[in-house]
């Protein structure tokens, strides 16, 4: 979440932005007439919001979702992190709604929480990215062992390899069938499931793993 430690930011945003309120953008340049229009019916619902019209708020709330989600499309590329993002930003704006001061404008007031959101996410995606790379590169080195048992090139597959291949489940046979028989990418292979990259890699892992026990056999 971000209203936590945004609401100082949004304040001063919000406190240097009075040109905006007049038609005048930061930097100088005179804003367009569907611009100070839009600022006035934004700025007009959120006052009529923080005095309890909850169907003004509701309009701005559905009038503010796609032009979020654009902005945040800009910065992050996958559709489901873009989403997060701007749910976080809704319930931030839900939350710090108090704070919005009538006298300024609300586009400014709304992008620094939009901002700091998808600040806070990217932050979140590195840390967490740090962590896979070490998980992934684990991975990397049994994957690549189990994967040199097994002989996928051959035109026809050992019957044994066959007969395991079939017995995993659906979602890691698919896996490992698309990496290993069909030479697709990771990422294509995601792609074409439906589901994310990193997903992927763990139902193929797991496929891995579970084809290297059954051609052990029974107590491996």
């Amino acid at each position: 979440m971000t209203d936590g430690q945004g609401t100082e930011k949004i304040a001063s945003a919000s406190g240097d932005s009075g040109d905006q309120g007049r038609g005048r953008r930061r930097g100088g340049t005179e804003a367009s007439p569907a611009a100070i229009e839009q600022e006035a019916r934004w700025r007009a619902a959120m006052i009529s919001a923080q005095d309890g019209d909850s169907v003004a708020y509701q309009k701005l709330l559905e009038e503010l979702l796609p032009i979020m989600r654009r902005s945040v499309r800009a910065r992050l590329y996958d559709e489901s992190g873009v989403e997060d993002v701007v749910q976080n930003a809704l319930l931030s704006i839900h939350r710090a709604r108090h704070t919005y001061r009538p006298e300024r404008p609300f586009g400014p007031w709304m992008r620094t929480i939009l901002r700091n959101a998808t600040i806070d996410a990217m932050r979140a995606r590195k840390r967490r990215g740090d962590r896979e790379v070490k998980v992934e590169a684990m991975e990397m080195f049994e994957d690549a062992g189990a994967v040199a048992k097994f002989d996928f090139s051959a035109r026809e597959l050992a019957p044994e390899l066959r007969r395991a291949l079939e017995e995993l489940p659906a979602t890691q046979r698919q896996a490992v069938e698309l990496i290993q028989l069909r030479g697709l990418s990771v990422a294509e292979a995601a792609l074409q499931v439906g589901i994310s990259p990193g997903a992927l890699k763990v139902r193929a892992h797991r496929g891995y793993v579970a084809l290297r026990k059954r051609l052990k056999g029974p107590g491996s």
